[in-house]
């Protein structure tokens, strides 16, 4: 089993740093410099940023912004929001990004998906998918920061994403985001069940032993999070720890 990765998540709206419930209710957590300075002081393994905003408000990607974050980010860092063209990816990367998350450019061009890999390596190629449930308990795709059904079902897009080229899938329970009462774990088996590439699970985290249940009830390679680091005293290092007693490979 590879090792597994905590990788906080910090989500950037009106030059600033937002956490909201359920995609909805944004609320001011801080500015970006600070906490990514905070996170490398920490040694996390990886962190993601998305601009939230930049696709919904049509704007491009703020490549000056990313630059100066990236110079102060020595842990793998992944740059969401906004990206729209190979373009794009090549200029990010060159900003400082390790990879890129796409989530509804993917959607509305899935090619870019192929042409980004093509480009920097799938490895460098995420694809972002938001799922938010029917009541029937079907697993949607939405766009453009969860306020567009896509009309995609949840795993087939999976299967299709990785089939096109990428390297890695950032999963999030719309449902479950910033409520902190775990994780979707039948919507992580599910997709991580249909693919072969590293399955980020997103959405949901409160404590560690959501943690824990996302990689081995779920399937997860990797668990994203924001609110339990935002607003509890839990850590990264702290979840590492624990994930490691229950027997979990993770990164020293």
């Amino acid at each position: 089993m590879l090792k597994v990765r905590i990788i906080p998540t910090l989500l950037y709206k009106d030059h600033g740093l937002v956490k909201g419930i359920g995609f909805d209710s944004w609320r001011r957590v801080g500015t970006a410099l600070p906490a990514i300075k905070v996170y490398a002081a920490r040694q996390v393994d990886e962190l993601i940023f998305v601009d939230i905003a930049a696709t919904r408000e049509n704007r491009a990607v703020d490549f000056e912004e990313i630059d100066q974050l990236a110079d102060e980010c020595f842990m793998p860092l992944t740059v969401g929001g906004g990206v729209r063209a190979v373009e794009d990816v090549r200029r990010l990367l060159r900003a400082g990004a390790d990879k890129i998350a796409i989530n509804t450019a993917a959607v509305e061009n899935p090619e870019l998906i192929r042409g980004a890999a093509a480009l920097a390596g799938s490895q460098c190629v995420v694809v972002s998918i938001d799922v938010k449930r029917h009541p029937d308990g079907r697993g949607e795709v939405w766009t453009h920061a969860g306020s567009r059904p896509a009309g995609r079902e949840a795993v087939a897009w999976a299967r299709e994403v990785e089939a096109r080229g990428a390297g890695e899938i950032l999963l999030t329970s719309i449902d479950r985001d910033g409520s902190m009462g775990g994780y979707d774990l039948d919507l992580i088996r599910d997709v991580a069940g249909a693919v072969s590439i590293p399955v980020i699970a997103s959405g949901g985290a409160g404590n560690y032993e959501h943690m824990r249940a996302a990689v081995q009830e779920g399937g997860a390679s990797a668990v994203a999070a924001a609110s339990i680091f935002h607003f509890t005293q839990q850590t990264p290092l702290e979840a590492k720890a624990y994930l490691r007693q229950q027997g979990i490979p993770v990164r020293l």
